[in-house]
């Protein structure tokens, strides 16, 4: 889970606060020590712990928290508000203005700016009905052009190259006059990084952000990185003055504290978080300050879990499975597919922790493992179509065959086939609950005047 340690100790925090009827000064200062930790241990800046800790008890000490109704609330409504400040605010477009407009990768060696083009490269592929080109810029890491091109050719999206021995502030004008003569309306210069910051490169990025004109230069920053990525954030700023910053591998980090210090350091917003190794546009979320602090606090997404199902539910499936449920029709093969394209929504955790009320520690307890999900698919897979329209066929023999098919044990192959019915028993009874109620509508009449 993004966040998971830090989150897990405000949560703590400020439950705390929650049970108390009355809240004094003791009580305040008690919680935001605990809090001040909490952040100082994720990585974040002292500077803006100080200054968020100062914002959050100047606005809970007043009369309308003290003597509200539930004034463990109303404090934990303030850090919500105050997390949010710290993070942006709102959500920071980008501006893909010129023809073709021009974005700007830039970072340190590792920081995973080849795959970040990619997948916003795919992500504006698809939500922008863009077409854009790739420009490979890197030509000091060995093996960086090809990287690229293999990352191009998954999500779809050519590659301008001219191998490793040109000079990559011509690479970048050449790519730009070659997406004006192709009719790509976005291009993407993936630009070389080093291992440190030194001044050859920031000269060398500057040449390049003369001749492109960016309309948006992307800082990508590795969350793993610690306080580093504040210090890596701020100097690059100063050169280039960037538009804003992808953090990549947030996933990978429990603390994240960088996260919540770049935005108040640079002033340049967050504009996306990468998660996950896949290419595809999941992987690549839009940052909202808003949302992120309310999955930090446990009080859940559900925004982004909304769009996360329109964005890779197939309407005419879940169509097709609410008739199948209303027939009780459910197959292996809809359990198959429905768990298909929760997979393609992302990591089972993630989504989970979008749930209201659901914190880190319950997480924990449930012990959500996409491993499993690869288990259960290579126990259907392994079924023939028979068994997986009828499982009440599956005696002993067959339940060896699948568990020695799928590299499972007989007693996995058993839980399954448990789940399973147990599942067709609930929505049997959601079938008939909705009869019911049909019938109920019927006889009495919701509408008088009808």
């Amino acid at each position: 889970m993004i966040f998971e340690n830090l989150a897990e100790k405000l949560q703590d925090s400020l439950n705390k606060l929650k049970s108390k009827g009355k809240l004094t000064e003791k009580d305040l200062n008690a919680a935001m020590r605990e809090v001040k930790l909490a952040l100082l241990e994720a990585d974040v800046n002292f500077k803006v712990v100080k200054s968020f800790i100062n914002s959050v008890k100047e606005r809970s000490v007043g009369s309308e928290v003290m003597e509200s109704l539930t004034p463990g609330q109303q404090v934990i409504k303030i850090v919500n508000e105050e997390l949010t400040k710290l993070m942006g605010e709102t959500e920071s477009k980008l501006e893909l203005s010129g023809k073709p407009a021009v974005i700007m990768l830039c970072g340190l060696q590792g920081a995973g700016k080849t795959t970040a083009s990619g997948k916003l490269a795919n992500l504006l592929k698809k939500t922008k009905n863009k077409k854009p080109l790739l420009v490979a810029c890197d030509v000091y890491r060995p093996a960086a052009i090809k990287q690229l091109q293999v990352v191009g050719e998954k999500v779809g999206v050519p590659v301008f190259s001219m191998g490793d021995k040109e000079n990559p502030v011509k690479i970048a004008e050449q790519g730009l006059a070659y997406a004006k003569e192709n009719g790509n309306d976005l291009v993407i210069v993936d630009t070389a990084g080093r291992l440190h910051i030194d001044d050859n490169l920031m000269a060398e990025l500057e040449e390049i952000k003369k001749v492109v004109n960016p309309c948006e230069i992307l800082l990508v920053v590795d969350a793993m990185t610690g306080q580093d990525a504040v210090s890596v954030a701020n100097t690059f700023n100063e050169r280039l003055q960037i538009t804003g910053t992808i953090l990549s591998k947030l996933d990978g980090d429990a603390r994240g504290g960088a996260a919540l210090s770049i935005r108040e350091v640079t002033g340049s917003p967050i504009k996306f978080i990468g998660v996950g190794e896949k290419l595809d546009e999941s992987a690549l979320e839009v940052f909202y300050p808003d949302r992120m602090a309310s999955r930090i606090l446990g009080m859940g997404d559900m925004l982004s879990l909304i769009e996360k199902a329109q964005a890779n539910y197939d309407e005419k499936k879940a169509q097709e499975l609410e008739q199948k449920i209303r027939e009780q029709n459910f197959t292996f093969d809809d359990f198959l597919d429905q768990m298909q394209q929760m997979k393609k929504m992302g990591s089972l955790t993630d989504i989970m922790g979008m749930i209201p009320g659901v914190n880190s520690k319950q997480l924990k307890d449930i012990n959500v493992n996409d491993k499993d999900m690869g288990r259960v698919e290579a126990i259907i897979l392994s079924m023939t179509k028979e068994e997986r329209t009828k499982p009440e066929i599956i005696d002993a023999s067959r339940r060896k065959r699948i568990a020695k098919g799928s590299g499972t044990k007989v007693q996995d192959v058993n839980r399954l086939l448990k789940q399973f019915k147990e599942t067709k028993k609930m929505m049997k009874q959601f079938a008939n609950m909705e009869k019911m109620m049909k019938r109920k509508k019927g006889k009495f009449g919701l509408n008088p005047f009808k």
